[in-house]
Formats: C-alpha cells, sequence, structure tokens
C-alpha cells in the first residue's frame, strides 16, 4: 500500500493556500486568508498574522477553552492546592491529569492533590437555583479532609451564565477558615477566543493571592524563577537537574511541580527565565513591575537551545565561577547527545515535520528537528497571539478588541518595601551592550524558513488538506487530531501530552526525542493504514451539488 508520504513533489505554497481557501463560502475564505500566512520575513520586517480571534462558526477548531487554560495548564500542575471545578463533572474531568504533568511529593512533608478530581458536580437544579451553598460546602468539605494551604476554585460556562459570585464564596470561606488561603477564578469557558484566556486569567489570581506571601530568603547564589514549564512527561526535572548541575537555584517554576510555597517566594529570585512566552509573559512583567525582577527568553527544548540558555543566563550573574561551571556541564552533557545524533540523523536528515502545537512549542520544537536534520515546512498556534509569532515588537501596534477587553488588566506599581532592582542601569546597559537582551522574544516567524506556511488555529479540515498536499514525513499536534492523521498513513507525534513518552527538554530529553522521531518516521507502519474500503469501496456516491 502506498501512504500519504510517499511519491512527493513539492508543492508551492501559493497553490496551497489557494486550494485550502477554496474549499470555503467567500466571507469566511477571506478571514481564513488573513491567519494562513506565506513566510517571506525580511531582514528587518516580518510579514503580519491575524490571530488571537474567535474560531469561525462551523470550523471544528483544534483549540481549547478558558477554564482548560487556567485550571487545566496553569493550575494543573500544582501539587499542593486543592483545585475545585464549580460545575459539570465533565469540566473537571476533562481537565483531570490529561497534560501528563509529573510533580515530586516525595519530601516528607509534601502533599500531593492532583490525582484527585474535586467537583462540585452541579446537577439542573443548582443551575436553577444557584450553586453557591454547593460550592461553601465542598470547599468546608475539602479542608475538612486535607488542610490544604489553598484552595483554587475554577468557575465553568453555567456559573458565569447563572451569576454565582464565586469570589464571594471565596472570601467568605478565606475568613471562616483563618489558615487557607481560598481564591477563585473566573475563567469560564466561552470567556475568550481560546485557552489563552485561561492562562491570563490564572496568572492574574496567581499573582494577586500567592506571589509575595513569603518572604523568607532562600539558599542559593545564583537564584532564577523559571515561567511557563509545565514538566508535562518530566521536562521540569531535567531542566531542574541540569540547573542544580550548574549550580542554579531554580526558586519557582510556574507551574510545572510547582507548590504553594514556590509561587508565593517568586518574588525572591534575582531573573525570570521564560520558557513559554504566550502562556506566562504576564507573570514576567509584573514580576519586573513590582519587585524589579528582569526577565530574558530561553528555551530548554533542543540541545543547542539548552546550551544557550544556560549561557544567557550565566551571562546575566556575570560570574566568571558560574560560566566556568556551565561550561563544564554543557562539555559533560554533549558527547552523548552528539553520539545518539550521529548514529539517527542519517535516517532522519531530509525529512519534513509540520507543527501545531500551543502558544510556543510549534517554535522551540524546531530546534529539535533541525538538529536531526529535517525541515519544518508549516507551523502554527493553536492560541497565539500576534506577538508570538512576529516578536513584541508589534505589541504598542496592537488594538484591544471586545474579546480581549473580557480578561482584567492588573495595574502593578511597584511595592514600596520589597522594590529592588535586581542591576543598576548602569549594568542593564552593559548587559544589553553585551547582547544580552531584556523582555524580548524575536516570535517564530523570523526562525522559519521562507515559503514555508504559517496557520493560526488550524481546523481539522485544513489539517487532512496541509497532509495530502505537502506530504510530511510526521505530523505534531493534540489529542484532537492524532487519531485522524494517523489515519491518513502520517505518523503523528503529540507535543500537548507527548503520548506515553518524555522528557524531551534538555540534554537528556534530547536523546529521547532523537530516538522516538526516528522510530516513528522510518517505521514501515504507516503505509498499511487503508482501511479495505478505501482501497476497494462497496458503494460510491456524489453529493447532490457535484
Amino acid at each position: 500500500m502506498i501512504s500519504a508520504h510517499d511519491n512527493k513533489a513539492p508543492a508551492d505554497p501559493a497553490v496551497i493556500k489557494e486550494q485550502i481557501l477554496g474549499k470555503y463560502p467567500p466571507k469566511v475564505a477571506r478571514k481564513r486568508a488573513k491567519q494562513i500566512l506565506i513566510n517571506e520575513a525580511l531582514e528587518n520586517e516580518t510579514p503580519e498574522i491575524t490571530a488571537n480571534v474567535r474560531t469561525i462558526p462551523g470550523i471544528i477548531t483544534m483549540r481549547g477553552c478558558t477554564y482548560a487554560g487556567c485550571k487545566g495548564v496553569i493550575m494543573g500542575p500544582t501539587r499542593d492546592i486543592v483545585n475545585i471545578t464549580h460545575g459539570p463533572i465533565g469540566c473537571g474531568f476533562y481537565s483531570w491529569l490529561t497534560r501528563r504533568n509529573q510533580t515530586d511529593a516525595t519530601a516528607p512533608d509534601a502533599e500531593n492533590y492532583m490525582t484527585y478530581c474535586f467537583s462540585t458536580d452541579m446537577q439542573d437544579k443548582d443551575i436553577i437555583f444557584g450553586g453557591e451553598k454547593k460550592l461553601e460546602a465542598a470547599i468546608q468539605e475539602a479542608y475538612d479532609i486535607f488542610h490544604p494551604k489553598g484552595i483554587a476554585i475554577f468557575a465553568t460556562c453555567p456559573v458565569g451564565l447563572i451569576g454565582d459570585d464565586i469570589h464571594a464564596v471565596a472570601t467568605k470561606m478565606r475568613n471562616k477558615l483563618g489558615d487557607c488561603n481560598v481564591f477563585a477564578f473566573s475563567c469560564e469557558g466561552y470567556k475568550g477566543v481560546s485557552q489563552s484566556a485561561g492562562h491570563h486569567i490564572a496568572n492574574n489570581q496567581v499573582f494577586r493571592h500567592l506571589v509575595g506571601l513569603n518572604d523568607e530568603v532562600k539558599p542559593g547564589e545564583y537564584k532564577i524563577n523559571l515561567l511557563g514549564e509545565y514538566n508535562i512527561g518530566g521536562d521540569g526535572f531535567e531542566i531542574d537537574r541540569i540547573l542544580k548541575k550548574c549550580g542554579i537555584t531554580n526558586i519557582a517554576t510556574f507551574s510545572g511541580n510547582s507548590n504553594y510555597d514556590q509561587f508565593a517566594s517568586a518574588h525572591t529570585a534575582d531573573l525570570n527565565a521564560v520558557m513559554c512566552h504566550r502562556s506566562i509573559n504576564y507573570v514576567a512583567d509584573m514580576l519586573e513591575v513590582k519587585y524589579g525582577i528582569p526577565w530574558v527568553k530561553i528555551n530548554f527544548i533542543g540541545a543547542e537551545a539548552t546550551a544557550k540558555s544556560l549561557r544567557k543566563v550565566a551571562k546575566y550573574f556575570v560570574d566568571p565561577v558560574l560560566t566556568e561551571r556551565v561550561e563544564a556541564v554543557v562539555a559533560e552533557e554533549m558527547p552523548a547527545v552528539a553520539e545518539v545524533a550521529k548514529d539517527v540523523r542519517p535516517r532522519t536528515e531530509g525529512k519534513t515535520a509540520m507543527l501545531f502545537v500551543g502558544g510556543s512549542r510549534a517554535h522551540h520544537y524546531q530546534e529539535l528537528f533541525k538538529e536531526l536534520g529535517m525541515k519544518t515546512i508549516s507551523a502554527g498556534y493553536e492560541f497565539a497571539h500576534r506577538d508570538d509569532y512576529e516578536g513584541r515588537h508589534v505589541l504598542p501596534g496592537l488594538k484591544v478588541d471586545a474579546d480581549s477587553r473580557n480578561i482584567e488588566e492588573i495595574q502593578v506599581s511597584a511595592d514600596e518595601t520589597r522594590y529592588n532592582p535586581r542591576k543598576s542601569e548602569a549594568d542593564m546597559e552593559a548587559l544589553q551592550a553585551s547582547g544580552l537582551d531584556f523582555k524580548q522574544y524575536e516570535g517564530m516567524i523570523p526562525d522559519m524558513e521562507n515559503n514555508t506556511v504559517v496557520i493560526d488555529d488550524l481546523n481539522q479540515y485544513e489539517a487532512e488538506k496541509m497532509v495530502e498536499l505537502m506530504k510530511p514525513d510526521i505530523f505534531c499536534a493534540g489529542i484532537k487530531e492524532k487519531f485522524s492523521i494517523q489515519k491518513l498513513g502520517i505518523p503523528m507525534k503529540q507535543l500537548h501530552s507527548y503520548d506515553s513518552g518524555g522528557p524531551y527538554a534538555g540534554f537528556r530529553g534530547a536523546v529521547n526525542f532523537y530516538n522516538e522521531i526516528d522510530r516513528l518516521v522510518n517505521s514501515k507502519v504507516w503505509g498499511y493504514l487503508k482501511a479495505p474500503w478505501q482501497e476497494n469501496p462497496e458503494l460510491s456516491a456524489t453529493y447532490v451539488w457535484e
């Protein structure tokens, strides 16, 4: 049998775009055309793409909802906060460990509530008469059983529609319980155009209710926060191993393998290292304004990217001892990576990949594919904004639309007693002159080759059409796309939750990824995925309009 990636032929990006849009009604085609971009980036100019807009009704999007971004992505990986979903049980079950976030609760006093699914299980009568009393009872029950440091409440769509005041309930129960921090998130699923709105809402409330509660000075000479790392498949464990080996102390991860005290102590770090720009740039900005902690963009996906990020952190601290440690760690870790790459690369060289993942992963994972000699021919995000594609320089020109106004913007000012610029203006200028960029992200598009296809908010039809027209060797996305793509005879790798794999971050993660991609793209099984009725259909028909 012949699979979809056999008999490849060069694909003209303009023809591909035209064929995709040709299926849509004219009005829909005009809107989608602005979200499908043929990369023609020049040295000083990046093409403009439309992003962070509502999915067109009728299109089967691959996005998640605001609740999923808040509860599932940001707060889900936190082990010692009880997360209560106020809503129907389906919402709680949907967001329960589906991203394979891992945590280490081996310390004697460590609590781990991630394995539980807490929900008020709203029924018809709760929708009619209100669910606030039921929510109070749920909070009290969780407190009586677990006595946690914090209880978080997450609103789902019905809660917003009937008007339950979850913040009033949280305040009431916080005052009643005394030693438990109860706070709430107005993250109804419909509140934003995608899960990105949920990230913003989560970041706001974490900053408001958790960050800054513990002023205790933690031991360590070089203290950072790792922002936008969610420990999927153990990525955070591998990054922490490398940081510890270098002598760098990670005060808080937002929010993989995180706990209550990490959030409370985040303001004591000296540098914020941002992994996923989309999900966490809000916290990085607020930590800088309120406490004086600058931030840099880093990426621990890819061996070379990991080495570059470690050097960037070392450069910030301006300490020859740390610089020497980092170089020693890189020299010790890279030979094992190079050995596997040497074995695998002859079998992966020249193969092609498509990546439609999250809000930074479609960019980060291109580093790993480059290390395998593979080319990314098309990429895009589910919930990104224009700055994730084009870089932060576009931020001043972005207009706030009606959907964005639904999301609260916290007004942060310098803390009267704890604002402490970690570097003087002169030191910051010297670091920038040496090539260390602060508060800067160049976006995905400038790093992609010319004539590659960039698509925002890819949908099911477009995914299958892209595979048909461009014939990639591997397709990377999420669970909603996985099986439909595999049925086309193309290996599909989940990069939201890693299927059953990982870690893929850091040096050891790169080795894992090399081996797994090698197995995927060189397996012959994908050529045997046509069903019998596809080869010899028993019935044939045409649509009435054909």
